[in-house]
């Protein structure tokens, strides 16, 4: 009987652990289902939220577009490069004198470590120069050997010139040398000379005279610093004058294509090309009034573009001939009868005094019929004759003077020359140094008397002063500067310099050179060594 009631206990036991294992398995069952069919409800709900009748969007295989101008850039843009240019403006130092005060004396410290010349004693109010980041600009590689066209503007009176290569990097910058300027194009000629020759890529020039109002123009360049910028438009007009609020003469020779290709500040240089990708233009300005791009751009007509090229490239400048008058522009054709020329010819406004003109003897008010044989019914074809005249020749020129004709022989001159101040392209005068030598690592360098030694406080034996930096150069790239006071060269004493010289011989490109020099702080003399390895070109170094 108690075998029968524990076998019943132990079976009800059983029972009651199966019952809830079963409870137990049925409630995570309806956890679960319960889970699903809510997730299932939420989805739902989202589903009924969106567009149920839309179709999910396939982005297709890349295909490249056909059109004519992604041909075109990747041709030219290879040879459009990015230029910058810098000056270095003058400062005078203050105070490092006797008496000067402790502030004064630490300004000068810094000047002097930190790449800022002209310490105490260091030569009385010399004017060191700092570089000044003045623009950018554009150009194009025309000759594989690193000759590039630009804007005059771009490079007119920069210290240094530096060069950007499409296929480089934004820090791969390479110094360019100016070969030569034209202000009356707006032309300038640079070439960089140690750049890889892979870099060098030419871009083909094409002949302006088959340019039409309405063709296809593109435009590549460097607005605002955004290099490889390119805009598409038409040429909208031809044979355009941009006026000059800075200059005092109109200028002939710039004759522009119009554009409607948006061209902005930074263009200034660059390539305007056709549809075949041939250079038409060179970017030179644009009208505005916000100083943006409005649809206005002019660009100088390639052809012209090679001629100044040219004789850059042969004399390092532009000659033009010149004969010494102006005149007004669109002369009526009463006038010119009323000084009794019936068939044309150019009215003369004024002779510039000691001229050719005026030596041979035309006068105001003379009427100019002919030069060298060649008829010159207007302003335009007497200029394009005289200028392309070589200068220092005599040409017979026909003139109509109070009704009767005259021939006199007149002797071409130079233009910029003749009329170098109203032009404003009279160069400052050089200022030379006594006692000073100039050697090639781009540095100037003066003997040490024994006055200029109790002047600047120096008593170490030895060394040369350095009077002037080259820009650019070798030496202002390693860190000398002005006030320093050489006493070294590769651990060869410098005592003079006719040293440097003979230390300078015995170097070439590719050669590791250390200067020793003394520099002026506040405590006085200190030694500090520069060092670098000479340009493999074999430039200014």
């Amino acid at each position: 009987m108690e075998k029968s009631r524990r076998t019943l206990v132990a079976t009800l036991g059983s029972s009651k652990l199966l019952s809830s294992t079963l409870v137990l398995f049925t409630l995570a069952i309806g956890i679960l289902i319960g889970t699903v069919v809510s997730g299932d409800a939420g989805a739902a709900d989202d589903k009924a939220k969106a567009a149920p009748d839309a179709t999910p969007l396939v982005v297709p295989p890349p295909v490249a577009a056909e059109n004519q101008f992604t041909p075109i850039v990747e041709k030219v843009s290879p040879s459009v490069v990015n230029i910058s240019v810098e000056q270095f403006r003058e400062e005078r130092a203050e105070g490092g004198g006797e008496g000067g005060q402790g502030d004064e004396r630490m300004e000068d410290f810094f000047r002097r470590f930190f790449g800022m010349p002209n310490g105490p004693g260091g030569g009385g109010g010399q004017t060191p120069r700092r570089p000044n980041p003045r623009g950018e600009g554009s150009g194009v590689i025309v000759d594989p050997k690193g000759y590039i066209i630009t804007n005059n503007h771009v490079v007119e009176d920069a210290d240094r010139v530096r060069v950007r290569f499409a296929n480089g990097g934004e820090r791969e910058l390479y110094d360019a040398q100016v070969i030569g300027r034209d202000s009356e194009t707006d032309i300038a000629v640079i070439k960089v000379e140690d750049a890889p020759k892979e870099k060098l890529i030419a871009a083909p020039i094409g002949n302006s005279e088959a340019v039409h109002v309405g063709d296809w123009a593109i435009a590549i360049g460097s607005p605002f610093g955004f290099r490889e910028t390119v805009t598409v438009g038409i040429i909208s007009a031809m044979d355009r004058e941009v006026q000059s609020r800075s200059r005092r003469m109109n200028n002939p020779f710039q004759r522009f294509f119009q554009t409607d290709a948006a061209i902005n500040p930074g263009n200034s240089g660059g390539p305007l090309v056709n549809i075949r990708g041939e250079i038409i233009g060179i970017n030179t300005a644009i009208v505005s009034r916000t100083g943006g791009n409005e649809g206005l751009g002019f660009a100088l007509p390639s052809n012209e573009a090679v001629e100044v090229y040219n004789q850059i490239i042969q004399y390092g400048r532009v000659a033009r001939g010149s004969i010494g008058i102006t005149f007004q522009a669109n002369q009526d054709p009463a006038l010119l009868r009323t000084f009794g020329a019936d068939d044309g010819g150019v009215l003369v406004g004024a002779v510039k005094d000691g001229g050719p003109a005026d030596e041979a003897g035309i006068e105001e008010e003379d009427v100019i019929t002919s030069i060298d044989g060649q008829a010159t019914p207007d302003g335009d074809t007497l200029i394009d004759i005289v200028a392309s005249t070589p200068v220092g020749s005599s040409v017979p020129v026909e003139i109509i003077r109070d009704g009767e004709e005259k021939t006199l022989s007149v002797k071409i001159a130079d233009r910029a020359e003749l009329f170098a101040e109203e032009l404003g392209l009279e160069e400052p005068e050089e200022k030379e140094e006594e006692q000073t030598s100039k050697v090639d690592l781009g540095i100037s360098v003066q003997n040490l008397t024994d006055e200029r030694r109790e002047q600047m406080e120096f008593t170490e034996d030895g060394g040369v002063l350095v009077t002037d930096v080259e820009t650019a150069s070798f030496a202002e790239d390693i860190g000398l500067a002005v006030n320093d006071v050489i006493v070294a060269i590769n651990r060869k004493p410098v005592a003079s310099i006719s040293d440097v010289r003979e230390i300078r011989d015995t170097l070439k490109p590719g050669d590791d050179v250390a200067f020793k020099v003394m520099s002026a702080g506040p405590g006085g003399w200190a030694p500090r060594y520069v060092a670098g390895v000479l340009p493999e070109s074999g430039g200014s170094f």
